[in-house]
């Protein structure tokens, strides 16, 4: 190939590439529009456009795969442009007993503010959710409530911010931010966060801690990183990460990990090239002399490598 075909054939993938960004990102933008029902009072042209109902007949809108109710919703356009002309940058504000459904997940909460623009719909006003599973036998809802809850309408990705607490069965996490994907139905926890697995039977409560937090919530494993620290009754273990799996009750703690039981004075190290496998039923701590690779990549979130 000479130097002049080369030239041409760069420019003809490089326009591709361009025309496939350009049509994403127009699709993208058509996701976003949100269209919302009833006969509004205001200026048309203008804006901003008023929707009310009532506790029987609530104000419904879509946007993607949300759905919407509220007792009122405002439309308006961004400061100095006319609404009829702000398609893809409109704001639409949701107050009063604001109900978002999308598939299994409903999020209620005071007020909605969603932004074309952005593609992300901001609850406030003590915000909550529930994601259910798809069958009974596929385990326990998911319960989240916090501060702030932002939707996002490009992906089922939700993040809640400000005293965040998740609960899934008998497991309670605490937070300053949540990351829940619902369609891999995995959890992030950062900022301070804890995870705590009620007593049940004859086993007492574990509380693990670290940097950050990661669930499963079909299958009830969890990752957690970064200064990791499990109590369970007298016994107290620490680690740079840990793997735990409810159904079985067994943790996998790995690097620098040691374990103290306050009662029987009795400290445990696992060598640089093993772990410590802890069986919360059995209050019960092994050192191990082989590697243990934690399943990383079973807890990405959507987009990471």
């Amino acid at each position: 190939m000479n130097h002049s075909s080369m030239k041409r054939t760069v420019l003809i993938l490089g326009t591709l590439v361009t025309t496939a960004a350009l049509a994403q990102a127009a699709d993208t933008a058509t996701k976003r529009l949100i269209t919302i029902q009833g006969g509004p009072r205001g200026d048309l042209r203008k804006g901003p456009l008023t929707f009310n109902g009532s506790a029987s007949a609530p104000v419904k809108a879509t946007v993607s795969t949300l759905n919407i109710q509220a007792a009122q919703a405002v439309m308006s356009a961004p400061a100095g442009t006319q609404l009829i002309d702000a398609k893809g940058k409109r704001n639409a504000d949701f107050t009063g007993s604001v109900l978002v459904t999308r598939g299994r997940l409903t999020a209620k909460g005071d007020k909605l503010a969603y932004s074309e623009l952005t593609g992300q719909g901001v609850m406030t006003g003590t915000p909550s959710a529930t994601f259910v599973p798809s069958n009974k036998e596929d385990g326990d809802a998911v319960n989240i409530q916090a501060t702030q809850m932002s939707l996002d309408v490009d992906n089922n990705v939700s993040t809640s911010t400000g005293n965040v607490s998740l609960t899934n069965g008998t497991q309670t996490g605490k937070a300053d931010k949540l990351v829940f994907d619902e369609d891999k139905e995995l959890a992030q926890m950062t900022g301070t966060p804890s995870l705590t697995r009620a007593a049940k039977g004859s086993q007492k409560e574990l509380v693990m801690s670290g940097t950050e937090v990661r669930a499963r919530t079909k299958e009830k494993t969890l990752y957690v990183k970064g200064n990791v620290r499990l109590v369970q009754g007298s016994t107290t273990t620490t680690g740079d990460a840990v793997y735990y799996d409810d159904k079985k009750n067994v943790a996998y703690v790995v690097g620098n990990a040691v374990s103290v039981d306050s009662k029987s004075k009795v400290t445990l190290r696992a060598p640089a090239s093993g772990y410590l496998e802890q069986r919360t039923d059995l209050a019960r701590v092994r050192v191990l002399n082989s590697a243990y690779k934690i399943p990383a990549d079973q807890f990405k979130l959507r987009g990471e490598q």
